[in-house]
């Protein structure tokens, strides 16, 4: 099983705020299958809260309170849209126009549980996005969410027709292979087979902002994954 040490990106008495690792769950699933970045917490700080949550594949920042306190002063924050939440993203292709809000409800499919769609009788559901980096096969996008939907940005992506990169349920899923990138590409000959750049979902949550409970600031921010600095750096020479 793969062993994680997610980072901590600021804690203090009330609450921590960790760098989530792609490809582990926030907190425990009901078949209790594998271990949560939760399972992790609790292992470290005795008692854990949680506020809100990540998909699995989607890395980047994700609070936790450590008190009963902090935990419904950060619900309220959350129920109450208080808290600014940002997020980068891969997409397909590049988006016209390239800065704008998207406002389409959001229902679970009738049939396909667990699969989400643009639906009237859906939830509110608003993304602002604007392009941040642009390349013709993939371009880099910083969305805000203005409401917590289940997969609100990859529906959303979907929806107008430039899914998030590796997605498996609202894109292609397919992995990103440098050969598909580079013109000239040769596969090394200790290698088999390519490996792919990107594997795994391009959403990344990079930035949570806030007022704390005695009127401070915090702004919490969490870099871009290695992999996917890589493949921009490699987007940025073809």
């Amino acid at each position: 099983m793969k062993k994680y040490n997610p980072e901590i990106v600021f804690e203090n008495d009330l609450f921590v705020a960790v760098n989530k690792p792609s490809g582990l769950l926030s907190i425990p699933d009901r078949e209790q299958t594998q271990t949560s970045l939760k399972d992790i917490l609790l292992e470290k700080y005795g008692a854990i809260f949680t506020v809100h949550r990540l998909d699995r594949d989607t890395s980047g920042i994700i609070i936790f309170a450590k008190t009963e306190a902090a935990h419904k002063f950060f619900s309220q924050l959350f129920e109450g849209r208080e808290i600014e939440k940002y997020y980068m993203g891969l997409v397909h292709g590049i988006p016209t126009p390239k800065k704008g809000t998207i406002d389409a409800p959001i229902a679970e499919h009738g049939v396909q549980k667990g699969f989400y769609i643009v639906h009237q009788r859906g939830k509110p559901s608003v993304t602002d996005y604007e392009v941040i980096e642009e390349n013709k096969t993939f371009s880099l996008v910083q969305f805000q969410l203005h409401t917590g939907r289940t997969h609100q940005i990859r529906v959303h992506c979907k929806n107008m027709g430039h899914p998030l990169a590796c997605d498996e349920l609202y894109g292609d899923g397919k992995p990103v292979l440098l050969s598909s990138i580079k013109k000239k590409y040769k596969l090394s000959k200790h290698d088999e087979e390519e490996r792919p750049m990107l594997n795994r979902l391009a959403l990344h949550s990079y930035r949570l902002k806030f007022t704390d409970a005695d009127g401070k600031i915090i702004d919490l921010k969490a870099e871009l994954p290695k992999d996917i600095r890589a493949l921009l750096q490699q987007l940025k020479k073809n």
